[in-house]
């Protein structure tokens, strides 16, 4: 894991996870706010998966609240077919570090789709039909819990399973969202803990409606 700078006021973070090395470039100068950095909670996940051996080959896959897009690009070059999303002044950022990170060989699956996606508002647009809904330290604004759950609720009508990595965070009440919030319409298991970090991965799944 190495950092550096280049040029003033970008970061470029390289990182090797599952045997893939990312460069990823962070717009800190780019009012990007909470969407510049990679967060921890999306090395998290990544590690998660290698660590279980989740199968990302073929699956059909979307992120939400991307950010650098560490989380997307890394599953994109697992061969899933991935859809990044974040709000739209994220996305010249990630369509940056997507074009950054094609492997030598091409993508295995196709080039991520990177899209705008507002919780709550233009979710329905987006199809139902996803394997995998990926989520990494979204969770930190109250106001935005019941639109994050409707925005779930809909991308897995048809069994999708949603991982989740947050750190948890007593000041943004992220318990909340995980003890209330989801829990009104999925199932939530807590996977792993990591007591160093105070970070938690969730595996989620919603409910049949009754």
């Amino acid at each position: 894991e190495d950092l550096f700078c280049y040029p003033p006021n970008n970061l470029c973070l390289l990182e090797k996870l599952m045997g893939e090395e990312l460069r990823i470039k962070q717009l800190f100068g780019a009012n990007l706010g909470v969407a510049a950095p990679v967060w921890e909670a999306a090395l998290h996940l990544c590690r998660y998966f290698e660590d279980q051996s989740v199968e990302l080959r073929g699956r059909r896959v979307i992120e939400l609240g991307a950010g650098t897009g560490v989380v997307g690009i890394l599953a994109a070059r697992l061969g899933a077919e991935m859809t990044i999303t974040d709000l739209p002044l994220a996305l010249p950022q990630l369509r940056a570090n997507v074009s950054a990170n094609v492997p030598p060989a091409g993508w295995p699956s196709a080039p991520p789709a990177v899209l705008p996606l507002c919780w709550g508002e233009d979710h329905l647009a987006f199809p139902s039909d996803w394997d995998l809904v990926l989520c990494a330290d979204i969770v930190y604004l109250p106001e935005t819990y019941p639109l994050l759950v409707e925005t779930l609720a809909h991308l897995c009508k048809n069994g999708a399973v949603v991982y989740l990595s947050s750190k948890m965070r007593r000041e943004h009440r992220t318990q909340s969202f995980y003890k209330e919030h989801l829990q009104s319409r999925f199932d939530v298991e807590l996977v792993l803990r990591d007591d160093k970090q105070n970070n938690n991965i969730y595996r989620a799944s919603k409910r049949a409606e009754e």
